[in-house]
């Protein structure tokens, strides 16, 4: 990917020492933009160790407002990656946390771009604000009926919350605001802290190579997901940013669809290990599908994931295996 548009331009990304956050930082950088990545602790920035002397580091709080107004003042875009996310048993048990840790941030962010007359800000949303009845593929039109999937509601909730005031502040102020909705991620860097928090992929890789056997999956195995790859969201969220800044939604995902209990099966595979999967039926599923209309995104940004499940979880395992011998 080589685009004109980034060079030079001064691009805030919040959570941009996190998971998918460090990868978009390092496309940036090498697209010529000058980038300021806020943080709460100037010791969790690992991830950005190969780059730290092309970008800047600030340690904010993003639920200041005055903090906000500091680190947009004078930048062109702001892409707002930072959330606080987990899997389906912490999403369940914390809705309050998450619809407010995820909300609050990014109205003290959008409000402060707005006052620095900000050229653009990126809303990143999810998949998450599908209802559990979407159609499937799921278009992105099916993002503002019914609820949010249950078992994420305060997340699922607090994206059709950043979508809506994107359209907003668009409406009223004229801003300039792109909308993706990614659908589930995974790759290096994902949160492999936290089996009992994490999603389903790191959480698998994790236990997998922790021995556990039966391998114990979480509900019946039956519910289906689309997976992409961390570099192909990344890319996926300076397409949307540069070329539909619209306030209107774009998923970002596969078709590529893998029941939970064969995605258990195939982590096996790839690790090499003869472990039996058992599923704790007594624990909740999730949407029952989740597969992404990606029409739209081919349409006005000839944008499709590159890589394949298999390839990609490979290298998530390698990457994996490497960090895990360093720690």
């Amino acid at each position: 990917m080589s685009s004109r548009f980034w060079g030079e331009k001064k691009v805030v990304v919040t959570g941009g020492a996190g998971f998918v956050g460090s990868h978009l930082v390092e496309m940036l950088v090498r697209e010529g933009a000058h980038v300021t990545v806020p943080v709460r602790n100037m010791q969790r920035t690992d991830f950005l160790y190969d780059i730290k002397k092309d970008i800047q580091l600030v340690e904010a709080d993003i639920k200041e407002h005055s903090a906000c107004a500091k680190l947009v003042a004078g930048k062109n875009i702001v892409m707002h990656l930072a959330a606080e996310v987990g899997g389906v048993a912490y999403n369940s048990e914390h809705p309050a946390q998450l619809f407010q840790n995820n909300l609050l941030p990014f109205m003290q962010v959008i409000e402060a771009a707005r006052m620095a007359d900000v050229e653009r800000l990126l809303v990143v949303s999810s998949a998450c604000a599908y209802p559990r009845d979407a159609k499937i593929p799921t278009p992105e039109s099916e993002g503002t009926r019914g609820e949010p999937e249950l078992t994420n509601a305060g997340y699922g909730w607090a994206k059709r919350m950043q979508e809506y005031a994107g359209r907003a502040y668009a409406q009223e102020y004229g801003m300039k605001i792109a909308i993706a909705r990614p659908f589930n991620a995974y790759g290096p860097r994902d949160d492999f802290g936290n089996a009992e928090g994490s999603h389903v992929i790191p959480g698998l890789i994790q236990r997998v190579f922790s021995g556990e056997n039966p391998l114990v999956v979480w509900g019946t195995g039956k519910p289906t997901r689309t997976f992409l790859y961390v570099t192909d969201f990344a890319r996926g969220l300076m397409e949307v940013a540069e070329h539909y800044a619209v306030a209107d939604p774009v998923n970002l995902g596969t078709d590529e669809e893998i029941s939970i209990g064969e995605l258990a099966k195939l982590v096996i595979e790839l690790s090499g290990k003869k472990l039996k999967v058992a599923f704790d039926a007594s624990k909740p599923d999730g949407q029952p599908r989740r597969n992404c209309d990606t029409t739209k995104a081919g349409h006005v940004l000839q944008w499709r994931a590159q890589v394949p499940l298999r390839e990609g979880l490979k290298k998530t395992i390698e990457w994996y295996l490497r960090y895990k011998a360093t720690v």
